[in-house]
């Protein structure tokens, strides 16, 4: 538990020092900014865009860019002969990186509560963010995994948001109506992290609500799954042992 605490305080220090916690109050005030030119009377709907935007992408991004940092100070290599295990590892970094989101959409929401309108379920939000914060942290750690330098890295990020998160934007939108277009799009896994958001604000059925999470519940535990099961391969292979 110790070693854990001191990884996970450790995982915030270093965002810290690779300016990725900046970077979330940053991009918050960017978010904040088009949601305010946009001047609806009701943010509800654009703040629980902004969060999908923000929980599919950053977390993919700011996962790749702290290991990545991590692996030129050879921080992989100290693990490898370090006491700790890379289950206590895995979960600080996991954890940490939510972070990030958390810093962004806090800022966002006090901004949303004190000058808009805005309409949750606080406590689903808090669920709903988990999940699919989790589950494309687990989506970025397998990227990296995969890819051999910073540039194949962006290179699979955005093939990922082009593929997985245009289309379900598109129909979050009303750019395309279908319903069999929008039945289609739950065999990705953005489409349940929209529909899990958007029902914070109770306008989605129930058993939409039921594929999502369970989507997103089982997804993470498969993704997990290879996250830890992989990692020792990607430590030594990126440390040169």
């Amino acid at each position: 538990m110790n070693n854990f605490l001191n990884l996970f305080i450790g995982e915030v220090q270093r965002m810290k020092k690779y300016h990725i916690l900046s970077a979330s109050v940053f991009v918050s005030f960017f978010w904040i900014g088009m949601v305010h030119l946009l001047n609806v009377p009701d943010i509800t709907f654009l703040f629980l865009m902004v969060v999908f935007f923000d929980l599919v992408s950053m977390s993919i991004l700011m996962v790749g860019v702290t290991i990545f940092f991590e692996k030129q100070e050879g921080v992989l290599k100290s693990l490898i002969v370090s006491p700790i295990s890379k289950t206590e590892f895995l979960t600080a970094k996991t954890l940490g990186n939510l972070v990030s989101n958390i810093v962004t959409i806090t800022i966002v929401y006090i901004y949303a509560i004190i000058f808009q309108d805005i309409n949750i379920n606080l406590l689903a939000f808090i669920g709903a963010f988990f999940l699919v914060g989790l589950f494309h942290t687990f989506v970025g750690m397998l990227l990296i995994y995969k890819s051999r330098d910073f540039t194949e890295l962006l290179v699979k990020m955005m093939t990922y948001f082009l593929l997985f998160m245009i289309p379900v934007v598109f129909e979050q939108f009303g750019l395309i109506t279908s319903r069999l277009y929008s039945n289609v799009l739950y065999i990705i896994p953005t489409k349940s992290a929209a529909t899990l958001l958007e029902a914070v604000a109770g306008n989605v059925d129930l058993w939409e609500i039921l594929i999502s999470v369970f989507y997103l519940s089982i997804g993470s535990i498969i993704l997990g799954y290879f996250v830890f099961k992989k990692f020792k391969d990607f430590a030594i292979r990126e440390s040169g042992v």
